[in-house]
């Protein structure tokens, strides 16, 4: 079986898709010598994912998200004479001499129009051809299947979940390995952390709000954001200066795996407030260092978390920071949800992702 992975995405963006796709390469390489893989990146992408024999790299022009995209990367895959491509990105090429395999991560631009710029909704627009059209379809949660069944009229049976997994490398350190990573970055030696790109789906902004309750009440918990600016970013970052917590609110910008690493070692819990997730990576990384996890009770998270997280409504800004000041006082209760959260992220794995994603490969190819 020869199978096209489109990657291109890796070169513009370091989000949650991107890790999807790093992630399922490398657990590919890993279980699958026989087969062969054609992965295609973006011509001036130098970054190597592989190192397998049966894993190839082939260079593409046609960038990510563009008006003409579809079209134009139709063109280029002509010549490649795979069994199958896979778009990890929602959206398949217009024409294909193969199937195509779809993963669908979220209806988020469906759910909520508003938060999404007009080149988004232009490239999302094109999701129901790409479901039609595709041979197999991959949801990262049942919540995504269920949306994709009521946004598109898409057969359950058509759908199939596979979750994601934290990475192997977040794991439990010890107190003085953080402590010197947050002497050297000039971190507080304890804080919330918050994860992800800066845009409103992410719902930043409640957490802000609930901060400034807490402040008002005489409790000052530093809060580290950790994340690139996406989409109609200015209005949450104006929030932190508008609350008052310009000194309580550090911005540390994308951070690396390594250093998430490190910050989820160091905080004293996690907060994820956000109003919709396909499956929600970060938090999963969090409770895999032995972070607490407060999270929102919303889309696919509880399905994910389980009883491993307290679970609020995203937009109760009272709860949450009821909520913070409770885990902040309860040592047992941090401790109980250490534990619960170890064995919950522990669930998951790339390895599984892989097994069963190549599954869908071969349903598609015929083998």
């Amino acid at each position: 079986m020869r199978v096209g992975i489109d990657a291109r995405l890796l070169y513009y963006a370091a989000g949650g898709i991107s890790q999807y796709i790093r992630a399922l390469i490398e657990a590919l390489a890993r279980i699958d010598r026989d087969d062969e893989f054609i992965v295609f990146q973006q011509r001036r992408d130098k970054q190597i994912l592989l190192s397998q024999p049966n894993f190839r790299r082939r260079s593409l022009w046609t960038p990510c998200h563009h008006a003409w995209e579809s079209w134009a990367l139709s063109l280029e895959l002509a010549r490649a004479r795979t069994d199958l491509l896979h778009s990890p990105d929602f959206i398949s090429p217009s024409w294909l001499r193969s199937p195509a395999v779809v993963t669908i991560h979220d209806l988020a631009f469906l759910r909520f129009p508003q938060l999404v710029t007009g080149e988004s909704r232009r490239y999302y627009g094109r999701i129901k051809r790409a479901v039609t059209s595709a041979r197999g379809i991959i949801a990262v949660s049942e919540n995504t299947r269920r949306d994709m069944t009521e946004l598109l009229g898409v057969s359950p049976d058509r759908v199939d979940v596979i979750y994601h997994a934290a990475d192997e490398a977040f794991r439990p350190l010890g107190n003085e390995t953080s402590a010197e990573f947050c002497q050297r970055r000039g971190l507080p030696p304890s804080f919330i952390l918050w994860v992800g790109t800066i845009e409103p789906r992410k719902n930043l902004v409640t957490l802000l709000k609930a901060l400034a309750i807490l402040q008002s009440r005489g409790h000052h918990y530093p809060l580290v954001v950790a994340g690139a600016k996406g989409w109609l970013y200015e209005e949450t970052l104006n929030i932190i200066e508008d609350l008052s917590l310009t000194s309580k609110v550090i911005l540390f910008g994308q951070a690396s795996r390594e250093d998430l690493l490190m910050l989820y070692n160091a905080a004293w819990v996690f907060a994820f407030p956000s109003l919709y997730e396909g499956f929600g990576l970060p938090p999963l990384e969090a409770m895999a260092c032995g972070t607490p996890v407060i999270s929102a009770n919303t889309s696919s998270l509880p399905e994910v978390l389980g009883d491993a997280a307290l679970l609020i409504d995203p937009e109760d800004v009272e709860a949450w920071a009821d909520a913070i000041a409770r885990l902040y006082q309860d040592e047992a209760l941090r401790d109980e949800l250490k534990s619960r959260g170890l064995a919950q992220s522990g669930k998951y794995s790339w390895t599984k992702t892989a097994e069963a994603t190549l599954a869908v490969y071969r349903r598609v190819a015929g083998r």
